[in-house]
């Protein structure tokens, strides 16, 4: 079945990331791998899908929302890097600080021309549905709306264009993310991260990412870290270095959480419940 073709591609993912570091010493190394690894997952994941079809149309609209977008985003920001570290001039210094944000420049003039703009960027970021079966099926291009020239060139059999589109959303995000730690580096954090500390080795997040991101978005909501003054991309950047764990597009996973039909914060409620028990056992 499609479901445990994704399944198993998004454990792939997973599993590769675990094992996987943005460190400085080996960023090209690492980046190019992960680029391969992912490129020849995504060939199989499509394989798959032609050769097995969709059940119905919510299973073939989560794939081109969620599924796709995930194994392509990270494809394109991880071919980004490698990209970006290749062509980096020097180690450090004014002339490594001045490379990095010239490219943090470009990506914020990339998201002003072609995102912020767009009605769908709007759609996507607020969690809507309604129009899910327009841009998450296939074959329901509409070339009155000013598609990018590319569009001609997809297949259309494994692509509806808008899933191209969340893909890049997905990977500028992780890019901007990359580029900040690159730029404001803070040596301590930096020391506590390498792969050589043991302690960091045996420290890592083992409940959901949507667990990890509304503790995020808590925290943030609360005024909990610098009084509130930190972003959520500062926040979700740190917990990511912190936990060794690649988040993908916690705005997206955020307003997915808001259509929940029972309780909207699982992981807190969870949280809560787990301190009392604990706190009557110690009684």
């Amino acid at each position: 079945m499609i479901r445990s073709t994704c399944e198993n591609a998004l454990q792939v993912i997973r599993k590769a990331e675990q094992q996987f570091s943005l460190d400085p010493e080996h960023i090209i190394e690492k980046s190019y791998h992960m680029t391969t690894v992912l490129r020849n997952l995504l060939s199989t994941v499509k394989k798959n899908v032609l050769e097995k079809g969709f059940s119905d149309e919510s299973e073939e609209i989560n794939f081109f929302k969620s599924i796709k977008p995930q194994i392509l985003g990270k494809l394109i920001f991880y071919n980004k890097v490698f990209r970006i570290e290749a062509s980096c001039p020097v180690v450090s210094g004014k002339m490594h600080h001045k490379y990095f944000s010239n490219e943090l420049n470009l990506l914020k003039q990339e998201y002003k021309d072609h995102f912020y703009t767009t009605d769908f960027y709007r759609y996507y970021r607020s969690g809507r549905t309604e129009w899910d079966h327009h841009f998450f099926c296939l074959g329901k291009i509409d070339l009155h709306e000013g598609v990018n020239s590319f569009v001609f060139e997809i297949d259309t059999q494994f692509s509806t264009y808008y899933d191209y589109k969340v893909a890049r959303i997905i990977a500028n995000e992780l890019l901007y993310s990359y580029l900040i730690s690159k730029i404001e580096p803070d040596t301590q954090q930096t020391s506590f991260f390498s792969d050589g500390n043991t302690a960091n080795r045996d420290f890592f997040w083992t409940d959901s990412k949507n667990a990890l991101i509304e503790l995020i978005y808590a925290l943030h909501a609360s005024g909990s870290i610098s009084h509130g003054k930190a972003g959520i991309r500062k926040i979700s950047m740190v917990f990511q270095l912190l936990f060794r764990i690649q988040l993908g597009d916690v705005h997206h996973a955020f307003h997915r959480m808001k259509d929940r039909t029972d309780s909207k914060s699982i992981f807190l409620d969870q949280l809560k419940s787990s301190l009392k028990q604990h706190m009557e056992k110690e009684l």
